[in-house]
């Protein structure tokens, strides 16, 4: 009798075991999806450009764009990871770094309206405290530039973005995402020119911010 309650017992226990195991394991399921959102997530999938003006007929300022490509998005050779030490330490030592940064990925959309292209790119990243890393707000620079490239590059867009992130302890690893929604310019011409395009991001440590020109004085 005492041998049967023991196995009864012993098969309940079993039993909540499992139960259990399966209650943490969904609950690291669904804390896994929530970690994985992203705005990129939001991105179209689609490489081709839409158009603004798709029922319209084509004229000769904005001929047929269907068929063009968003240009690509790659990271810049070199700017690819941020290393950051003490105030005024540009190359610090391996035990002087507060905060590493990487890209983890990117994505991006285009529109054609009018002859113009707007582009909206995204970038996803990661920054990690380093040996003397310590709480507090770190300043992310990105940039963002669209380079015809060939024989002789041109920069047909650039702009910088500082993004500021979070970080709560002194060990600690936290994603950041900016997202322009605002990268414009006209199409080339001829519109094939387009291939050649392709839109480089990485981080940017020593531009400084855009001055803006002071108002010129009114004559007297």
């Amino acid at each position: 009798m005492l041998g049967e309650h023991h196995r009864r017992r012993s098969r309940a226990g079993g039993r909540a075991i499992v139960l259990l195991g399966g209650a943490l394991a969904l609950a690291a399921c669904g804390s896994s999806s929530l970690l994985s959102t992203s705005p990129l997530d939001m991105f179209s999938s689609s490489s081709k450009a839409t158009n603004a003006n798709a029922g319209a007929a084509a004229t000769a300022a904005a001929p047929t764009t269907d068929d063009l490509e968003c240009p690509s998005v790659d990271t810049r050779t070199g700017a690819a990871t941020l290393v950051i030490g003490k105030p005024g330490d540009p190359a610090p030592s391996a035990l002087d770094v507060r905060y590493q940064g990487t890209i983890i990925r990117t994505a991006r959309e285009c529109q054609v309206n009018a002859g113009v292209m707007t582009m909206k790119v995204g970038v996803e990243g990661r920054i990690i405290t380093g040996p003397a890393g310590t709480p507090g707000t770190v300043d992310v620079p990105l940039r963002i530039a669209v380079v015809q490239e060939g024989t002789s590059p041109k920069t047909i867009v650039s702009k910088l973005a500082r993004v500021p992130v979070t970080v709560n302890s002194a060990v600690d690893r936290v994603l950041f995402t900016h997202v322009d929604s605002e990268i414009t310019f006209p199409l080339p011409q001829p519109l094939g020119l387009i291939d050649s395009y392709i839109v480089y991001v990485g981080f940017d440590p020593v531009s400084q911010p855009e001055r803006r020109r002071p108002a010129p004085r009114a004559k007297r």
